[in-house]
């Protein structure tokens, strides 16, 4: 299952690989979207509609539930709850979404005010505490830390205004230009997190896997 699955880009890219999928999403005009886009690739995706802290699903339904950028905009724990149940015995969530800590990203964040949404609340390192309560094991991976030079870039070099457009889109839309630097970024990101683990919560995603 993709829950909040928003477009479906995930989903339909599961089912390629051979999953069988169920996308998942709170509003029903993106329901429509992810249909519309497996159609246009020729695969199977199911969709519902449901909300993450009241998933209408039986208990242990799934062996993998896919979050990407949802528990920002939930409630961490009543979702947790939901995705423990419906997952079963050995099943995982695999989840990522904005760290809070970064003074950067606060700024950033603090001038994209028109296309950043009100519910907003970036992961905290102290709130992976949560999960313990209902999974037997977690792993994470922290990523962009020194590549969020690209941010630094696109205001202070290119002088685009977070508001004007979303960096992160952005950079998916000029992904074969940023190539090179991003990977020279990324291998000291790297580096560094590895030497210097505490540097980990200054970053600007993480990634989170949760075994049931």
């Amino acid at each position: 299952m993709e829950l909040g699955c928003g477009a479906g880009e995930a989903s339909v890219y599961f089912a390629k690989k051979g999953a069988e999928v169920i996308a998942v999403d709170i509003s029903n005009g993106m329901l429509e979207v992810v249909r519309k886009l497996a159609k246009k690739n020729n695969v199977i995706v199911s969709t519902k509609q449901s909300s993450s802290d009241h998933i209408d699903f039986k208990d242990e339904t799934f062996d993998i539930v896919y979050a990407a950028n949802l528990l920002h905009h939930v409630d961490i724990s009543s979702t947790l709850k939901e995705v423990s149940r419906v997952l079963k015995k050995g099943g995982a969530l695999v989840s990522w979404d904005p760290i809070a800590h970064n003074p950067m990203i606060n700024a950033y964040r603090k001038m994209a005010t028109e296309v950043r949404t009100r519910d907003e609340h970036p992961i905290r390192m102290k709130q992976l505490e949560l999960f313990s309560k209902y999974f037997s094991s977690i792993a994470t991976e922290t990523t962009w830390l020194f590549t969020l030079w690209i941010f630094v870039k696109f205001y202070f070099i290119d002088k685009i205004h977070p508001n004007e457009e979303r960096y992160w889109k952005k950079i998916l839309k000029e992904h074969k230009k940023l190539e090179k630097t991003y990977y020279r970024l990324e291998k000291l990101d790297r580096l560094f997190l590895k030497a210097f683990p505490f540097l980990k919560r200054y970053c600007w995603n993480i990634v989170i896997i949760a075994k049931k």
